[in-house]
C-alpha cells in the first residue's frame, strides 16, 4: 500500500533510513519530535511511505516548491529514496515515485528534480526508467 506518512510512522521510517546513508537511529528528543510534527503539518512537504507485510519497506519524499516563474508554476523536489534491501527489484521505490508524481501533476508542478548521490549504473538505470534524465540540468551542492 502507497500512502503518505502518518503520525506513527516516525520510528518504522528512521529504521528505513539506515538503508540509505543513516548509520544509527537517531535519539527521539524534542528537536526530532518538532521536525517530525513540522514535516506532518506542512502541506508542500509529502513523505510517501509503502507498506507490505504490515511495515514501511519503501519511501521518498517529494517537496512541492512555490516558483514565481513558470506563471508562477511549482515544482518538485525527490530525496530520500529508499527501499529495505530485502524487498528490492519488486517495483516498491517506483510506485512511490509513481506517487510523487501524481502529487506533483495535481499541484501543477511544471517540473519534478531528483539529485542522487548513486554513481552505480544500476540504480542510475532505475532512475531513468522512472522517467528522470540527467541531460537536462547540471546539478551542483554546497554542503553546510
Amino acid at each position: 500500500m502507497i500512502r503518505e506518512a502518518k503520525e506513527g510512522d516516525l520510528l518504522p521510517l528512521l529504521h528505513l533510513y539506515l538503508h540509505l546513508h543513516e548509520k544509527q537511529v537517531p535519539q527521539q528528543d524534542e528537536r526530532l519530535m518538532a521536525v517530525w510534527r513540522g514535516i506532518l503539518r506542512d502541506q508542500n512537504h509529502h513523505l510517501i511511505v509503502c507498506e507490505e507485510d504490515g511495515k514501511i519497506v519503501s519511501s521518498c519524499v517529494c517537496v512541492v516548491i512555490l516558483n514565481l516563474t513558470r506563471n508562477a508554476r511549482p515544482y518538485a523536489l525527490i530525496e530520500n529514496v529508499v527501499t529495505h534491501p530485502d524487498y528490492r527489484k519488486r517495483g516498491l521505490a517506483s510506485a512511490c515515485l509513481d506517487f510523487a508524481k501524481q502529487i506533483a501533476q495535481r499541484e501543477n508542478c511544471y517540473k519534478i528534480m531528483l539529485l542522487t548521490g548513486a554513481k552505480d549504473e544500476a540504480t542510475l538505470d532505475f532512475y531513468r526508467r522512472a522517467g528522470y534524465n540527467s541531460s537536462d540540468k547540471t546539478a551542483f551542492i554546497q554542503w553546510l
